[in-house]
């Protein structure tokens, strides 16, 4: 702190005038008796004059602090007021008080969304379980047909322009000019536009009613069952006489099955320095959207058991995560096969997912826009390693997404503990742990599709990598809080030969503590 100096001026009146003229440094902070023996010694004054001489310096350091610290204060203040934003800053604080304090936070009402989520989770633990699922359940079958309608209208569209192009072309040495043929192809364009955004929009005007009307009838199913203590069934129900009628043209999926051979292996490990921890791994060959679709059973109003899973566990501490490997653009093309299954049924319980992509882009432009900001980029563009997370209620073995951004530099042989990528599967393990999710599953060699370059080694030393490293972030894990990681999934992509899928399985017994059961012998001669 800044002292200042000032003279401190005493007359001691004997058979000498004694005067004592000291400079003290303001703020005093050390001992006055010390103090007052100098002054004695150095203008000879007798000792039995230090008690008054004593009591002045108290009356004079004691003064000329409390003005030194009121000055300083003073001109703090004055500087302080002289700031532009003294409003702004004084609204921030006091933003912050009411959203961080619960004694100063504003009282506020459950949300719309708040009460349905209880609702939604008393029923669904209720025997009301199987009418919500089966209602689900028809409501999807309407939207896979217009998704169905949308993409036949537009495949027609597009093979009759094809053929009219194609024409065109053909007569293009017998008078069709080039102008013409550009004018056919704006027309083509246009049309096939104007085609698109009119059957999105009457899915999405599909997609908003069921969502209305499920809501509304789930929160009149709660008002009853609270009024008569029972849960009569509706008349939409399926489970009531009368099904509707489109339920009788059940959409049959055209994805391919899965293989009839499935390639899959579990372990339980323990994991831990001191106190250890259980957890299952799991690892696996499959397409990894073949965990995110839903799978329809021909059987007429029959639900899945995907949809029952999903379902209990959507507003539990038991959340399950996939990580989807994507690029640098949010909503690319690598993300198209993921958005057309989540576009296959309504989402009653989140936005949708282009809402929620839209929310992220906009969040990602907001941050580039910040002075301290690092990224120069595209607003739309993200870096390897970066996470963005969405939620979903509509899938078949998740609730939690997240996207990982990857690049070329994966599909090498050189990348370490340190790449941007796996430092992503940390901070993906961390939010993890963090927010209730304890099953997650992790694409093993951070690809999705076999390729030439990937042979027997070049697996074998992706697959230690991750191994590795996810151990390390499991261990660490442990140290953060949050939710156990209870189930592991390691997804190898489907195709993959059963050698190189055994000698994956076996290294994952060297690599982490797989529990054995002890077995102990009994001895004969025990009497």
């Amino acid at each position: 702190m800044e002292q200042v100096d000032k003279l401190f001026q005493y007359k001691f009146i004997n058979e000498s005038h004694i005067n004592v003229n000291h400079t003290l440094s303001i703020p005093f902070c050390s001992s006055l008796e010390e103090l007052t023996h100098i002054l004695l010694l150095k203008y000879n004054i007798p000792i039995y004059a230090s008690k008054e001489l004593v009591k002045n310096l108290d009356r004079f350091v004691k003064s000329s602090n409390l003005q030194f610290y009121d000055d300083r204060t003073s001109e703090l203040v004055a500087e302080f007021k002289n700031q532009p934003n003294i409003e702004d800053i004084t609204k921030e604080w006091e933003r912050l008080i009411r959203e961080e304090t619960a004694e100063y936070g504003e009282r506020k009402c459950a949300s719309d969304e708040e009460l349905f989520a209880t609702a939604y989770h008393k029923l669904v633990h209720s025997p009301m379980l199987e009418t919500m699922l089966q209602l689900e359940y028809m409501y999807a079958v309407t939207v896979r047909q217009r998704v169905n309608e949308k993409d036949y209208q537009i495949k027609s569209l597009s093979e009759k322009q094809t053929e009219e192009m194609n024409n065109a072309i053909d007569r293009l040495e017998k008078g069709m000019t080039e102008s013409e043929i550009n004018k056919l192809a704006t027309k083509h364009f246009e049309d096939q536009t104007f085609l698109q955004v009119q059957l999105t929009s009457e899915l999405e005007t599909i997609k908003e009613a069921q969502r209305r009307e499920y809501r509304e009838w789930l929160m009149q199913m709660l008002e009853q069952n609270q009024a008569n203590s029972s849960l009569p069934t509706p008349k939409s129900s399926p489970l009531s006489p009368g099904l509707p009628s489109f339920v009788s043209d059940v959409f049959k999926t055209d994805r391919k099955e899965l293989q009839s051979t499935v390639l899959e292996e579990s372990f339980t490990i323990h994991l831990g320095s001191q106190l250890k921890q259980m957890h299952n791994i799991r690892i696996l060959s499959a397409d990894v959207m073949d965990l995110c679709a839903i799978k329809d059973n021909e059987q007429l109003g029959e639900t899945t058991p995907q949809l029952l899973q999903t379902a209990l566990g959507l507003y539990s501490n038991d959340l399950c995560g996939l990580v989807l490997m994507t690029d640098t653009v949010i909503g690319s093309r690598l993300t198209k096969e993921f958005t057309e299954i989540c576009e296959r049924s309504t989402e009653f319980h989140f936005p949708y997912i282009e809402d929620q992509l839209e929310s992220i882009s906009n969040t990602l432009q907001k941050h580039q826009m910040e002075p301290n900001s690092a990224r120069n980029t595209n607003s739309k563009h993200l870096q390897p390693g970066d996470v963005y997370v969405t939620r979903h209620s509509n899938l078949a073995q998740v609730h939690i997404i997240f996207h990982m951004v990857s690049d070329d530099s994966l599909r090498g042989s050189d990348i370490n503990s340190r790449h941007p990528v796996v430092l992503g599967l940390r901070n993906i393990l961390k939010t993890a742990c963090s927010n209730d999710v304890t099953s997650l599953t992790i694409p093993l060699l951070l690809q999705y599709e076999m390729s030439e370059e990937m042979t027997v080694t070049w697996c074998a030393k992706r697959a230690e990598l991750v191994f590795k490293c996810v151990k390390g972030f499991m261990i660490e894990m442990a140290s953060w809080g949050g939710s156990d990681l209870k189930n592991l999934q390691f997804l190898l992509p489907q195709g993959i030969s059963s050698d190189v899928f055994q000698s994956l399985t076996t290294m994952l017994p060297s690599i982490f503590k797989v529990s054995n059961p002890l077995i102990l012998k009994t001895s004969a001669h025990i009497k």
